[in-house]
């Protein structure tokens, strides 16, 4: 009988809830709920600021218009279920972890897309004027951790080979 891979499951709930939590804050309780609303200084490298992100990564894919939104969230959910088949099969637990982290990122900006139209993306990381990454979230984070975690495995760690036991001639 096949385990449930169950740190994968957790780092997806963990993941989703937090960032559900974080964004429920910045838009509600911080206020941060506009483009022109109001900017959080956090530290002198980092603040909290609103952006509504109607695109995926880099600006790519923008879905300005309704056809286009539900298709991100169509083209993210089959992305999804894809990291969920593959963490399900996956044994080894460090990639199922990381797969966690990368459904739980997916779902939670799955969530946003369909209740709001749009992505909340708050966190502004920055040197002075200049700002090495565009404004991301929690789910952005776990998503870029987790691929990153797939991809070091799968280039620098080979995972040993199970020895075999041969039977010859009666001994095992």
């Amino acid at each position: 009988m096949k385990r449930l891979p169950i740190i994968g499951l957790m780092a997806a709930v963990i993941v989703f809830a937090i960032d559900q939590l974080i964004k429920f804050v910045v838009t509600g309780p911080l206020g941060l709920s506009s483009l022109a609303g109001p900017t959080i200084d956090v530290l002198p490298i980092f603040r909290l600021r609103f952006v509504a992100n109607i695109g995926v990564s880099l600006g790519l894919l923008n879905a300005s218009s309704d056809a286009g939104r539900w298709g991100l969230v169509a083209l993210t959910g089959v992305i999804a279920t894809g990291v969920l088949v593959w963490m399900w099969r996956e044994r080894n637990r460090q990639d199922q972890f990381a797969l966690g982290l990368v459904l739980g990122g997916a779902l939670g900006n799955i969530l946003d897309r369909i209740r709001l139209g749009y992505v909340v993306d708050y966190a502004d990381l920055h040197f002075g004027e200049w700002s090495p990454f565009l404004v991301f979230n929690l789910a952005d984070s776990a998503i870029t951790i987790g691929v990153l975690v797939l991809l070091v495995r799968a280039i620098l760690v080979r995972d040993k080979p199970v020895p075999t036991v041969s039977v010859e001639n009666g001994n095992a």
